[in-house]
């Protein structure tokens, strides 16, 4: 018994994707073609290279994922999951076993034809014994991989997995030629809409309409020019004195001089990224239940969102679920700043007071150095002194994130919880951004993922959301909304994806000059 997974959708509520007043709307004469985009986008670093598993920031995101390469599947602007090398799919009656057919007459940028063995061979990369792929915990529930035919394969999991289809459109499982990966690595060697004409890691990527993309529904650009941007002033400059037509993550503060000129519009979509203060639990004093909690109080969640934000975002309560998720527990009881709660849990950990260093830099997000020093403020209420360690921007993600005990970071969120939590909270996961391993979390997160029941499963995910916020190593305060920004003469489809910023890393492929 199988049943037809080619068009699963995701929820769909009014807090999912689509664009703020102020966007572009489409044009009604439709996509046109030619002209050349140009971006300022910030997370680039200078270690940045073509292998997506390695992938952690906006930056690489945009050019690759939603550029030069392809994955099998993509979650469309409006939620729903679609095919980009597969066309479609069947799965068993427990979600084991799944039957993937992939499109013919694809070819890479070096001519080859695209095929089953290419598919074989790059989800193999990411369970290979040195690799280091934040892909890993996907690719590796995969027990068999079994090539029917060219183009089609029998994935058997070792665990049933209902959302298996949207794991595949990860933006760290990119589709390499077989045979030439580690050409195709340092060349810049995809399936995707664009090829590679230039790139310097951490400063600017040249890539040309493919003359030979499969698909004449996307890809209107003659070519995209994408520069590494990461201080805030400088992409917005960049965008006002038209050195770029649209940026990423616009900051706040200066978010008035871009709404007074008429020749620039904001796109604003609510998802679920989140901004994050991850704790490594197995670090002293970390590694106190009761410390963590006092930090979760040491927060003003409230001013974080009005201060830094302005207004754009909505407390958060120390998990990762957002609320575009399907299963999002609204009703859970919210951790407050409270310095009364606070110093009651530094007593239970033995101590009259707390001093300890976090590491900060604005690379982590726009206002992360003002959000730490507003966590500073308010902390000294509570009889926590934080000493902030400000770290440069460049290499941030690579030398301070996943190595001091106490930095800043951010999620742009996932399609599905499973999704979400597996990819920090899971045991082996590389993106762990704490280390911390609870019995129970893990027992549901493997039950909820199983479990093909929607109410059993909001259930399991009410309960896993409850167990990180009490007992978890990270404290999240704020979602916030992603607010981008852009020339006017840039048109765009009237709903907009929210996965991550610029339509979901997708504008190249998605977007056109009017």
């Amino acid at each position: 018994m199988s049943f037809k997974m080619d068009r699963r959708q995701v929820m769909q509520t009014g807090a999912a994707a689509g664009a703020l007043a102020m966007a572009r709307p489409a044009f009604a004469a439709g996509p046109q073609r030619g002209g050349t985009l140009r971006m300022g986008v910030t997370g680039a670093n200078t270690s940045d290279s073509w292998d997506g598993r390695t992938h952690s920031d906006t930056y690489m995101q945009v050019i690759a994922h939603g550029a030069v390469f392809d994955c099998l599947t993509e979650v469309a602007a409006d939620g729903s999951l679609k095919g980009e090398l597969a066309e479609n799919w069947e799965a068993s009656s427990d979600a084991k076993t799944w039957t993937f057919n992939f499109r013919k007459g694809v070819t890479f940028h070096n001519g080859k034809d695209f095929n089953a063995d290419d598919v074989i061979e790059s989800l193999a990369l990411h369970t290979a014994a040195d690799a280091k792929s934040a892909a890993k915990p996907i690719v590796e529930n995969i027990e068999e991989m079994k090539k029917t035919d060219t183009h089609q394969i029998q994935f058997t999991l070792k665990a049933g997995n209902a959302d298996f289809p949207y794991l595949l459109s990860d933006y760290h499982i990119l589709i390499y030629p077989a045979g030439m990966v580690e050409e195709a690595i340092s060349k810049g060697i995809g399936t995707g809409g664009y090829k590679v004409e230039n790139f310097e890691p951490g400063q600017r990527a040249l890539v040309s309409k493919y003359e030979n993309y499969y698909n004449d529904a996307k890809c209107f650009f003659d070519s995209v020019e994408q520069l590494a941007i990461n201080d805030s002033s400088a992409r917005m400059n960049a965008l006002m004195t038209s050195q770029v037509d649209a940026i990423s993550r616009v900051d706040f503060k200066t978010e008035s001089l871009l709404t007074r000129n008429p020749g620039l519009a904001l796109l604003e979509v609510t998802g679920n990224m989140h901004y994050t203060f991850p704790m490594l639990v197995k670090h002293a004093p970390f590694d106190d239940l009761n410390v963590r909690k006092a930090l979760k109080h040491a927060f003003d969640r409230q001013e974080l969102v009005d201060k830094i934000l302005q207004g754009h975002g909505a407390i958060a309560n120390d998990h990762p679920i957002g609320p575009a998720n399907q299963y999002y527990a609204a009703d859970l009881p919210q951790n407050e700043y409270d310095p009364d709660k606070a110093k009651h849990f530094l007593k239970e950990a033995g101590m009259d007071s707390l001093t300890v260093d976090l590491s900060v830099s604005n690379a982590a997000f726009v206002g992360a150095v003002d959000s730490a020093q507003l966590a500073q403020n308010s902390a000294a209420a509570c009889g926590i002194t934080i000493n902030l360690i400000k770290e440069p921007d460049d290499g941030y993600w690579s030398n301070v994130w996943l190595k001091k005990p106490w930095c800043v970071s951010y999620w742009s969120g996932r399609a599905t919880e499973d999704w979400m939590f597996s990819s920090v909270n899971g045991v082996d996961a590389p993106w762990n951004e704490t280390g911390w391993v609870d019995d129970r979390f893990q027992k549901l997160l493997v039950e909820a993922r199983t479990t093909l029941d929607s109410d059993k499963r909001r259930e399991m995910y009410r309960e896993m959301q409850a167990i990180e916020s009490a007992d978890g190593g990270v404290v999240i305060p704020m979602y916030a909304n992603t607010v981008d920004a852009h020339s006017v003469k840039l048109a765009h489809p009237e709903q907009v994806g929210n996965l991550w910023p610029l339509d979901s890393a997708r504008i190249a492929e998605r977007w056109w000059y009017a």
